[in-house]
């Protein structure tokens, strides 16, 4: 009974990969890490598996036959927001923000260090866990931040700019949040990796900046100025101006 109790406790991840040597792999790393291993083949597979269970985490392919990572996940986000960790062969830019346009939560390089995956899936999960938690606990206090022409609501996770919806994906969301908790203090990388992404050891400084990126072009289609609010600290970081210079007409 004490078995039982205990495999139900294990946090569940699915593993998805059309290459059953890699999948072999992970399950072998992460089952040592007592972690409780799905595994799919395929895209298809994988979107059906995903919206029938509850998972803690997916580690999910890019290219793979049926449906790609990419369709994988913008599917799963129509109905669930379980963490994603995008697995590529590919370094581009382009890969990265096409997953983190579709809500991806992390993506790691092939070859990959299997103790360095074991190492991220535990700081995802960490994050989820804590987020959730804090959440749960507010009760009926509101957590809302307010700014010049932008504003979140913490309990609907909703961001608007001069009045007008920002739809972001919820790593996107979390590191507006963290910028915007602390306004005008400067942030770097490092330490926005180890915040909001809860990398101690081991993390690309380029996801930082992707982040970002595509943070500022969402808000910039609703609102320049609140892009403009997200600034570049050159040699330092990034910060968010509580009160940013509107351009004259």
């Amino acid at each position: 009974m004490i078995g039982e109790t205990n495999q139900e406790d294990k946090k569940r991840l699915l593993v998805v990969d059309d290459e059953d040597r890699i999948r072999r792999l992970l399950r072998m790393y992460l089952e040592k890490a007592d972690y409780s291993i799905d595994e799919a083949e395929n895209g298809r597979i994988a979107l059906d598996l995903a919206l029938e269970n509850e998972y803690d985490l997916i580690l999910l392919d890019v290219m793979m036959p049926e449906m790609d990572g990419i369709q994988v996940a913008e599917e799963l986000r129509k109905e669930k927001e379980t963490p994603i960790m995008m697995l590529t062969a590919k370094g581009e830019e382009l890969n990265r923000i096409q997953g983190f346009e579709v809500g991806a939560d992390d993506y790691i390089v092939k070859p990959f260090s299997p103790r360095e995956i074991v190492l991220r899936v535990a700081a995802i999960i960490k994050r989820t866990k804590s987020s959730a938690g804090s959440k749960a606990g507010s009760g009926d206090v509101s957590d809302t931040l307010k700014l010049p022409h932008l504003e979140i609501d913490n309990d609907s996770r909703r961001v608007t700019a001069d009045g007008k919806t920002v739809n972001l994906t919820p790593k996107e969301y979390d590191l507006l949040h963290y910028l915007m908790s602390s306004p005008d203090q400067i942030f770097g990388r490092e330490q926005l990796l180890r915040e909001v992404w809860k990398y101690e050891f081991f993390g690309d400084l380029r996801t930082v900046d992707t982040h970002v990126k595509r943070l500022r072009e969402k808000l910039k289609k609703e609102s320049e100025v609140a892009a403009k609010m997200i600034e570049t600290v050159w040699g330092l970081g990034y910060k968010l101006n509580s009160y940013p210079h509107e351009e004259e007409e």
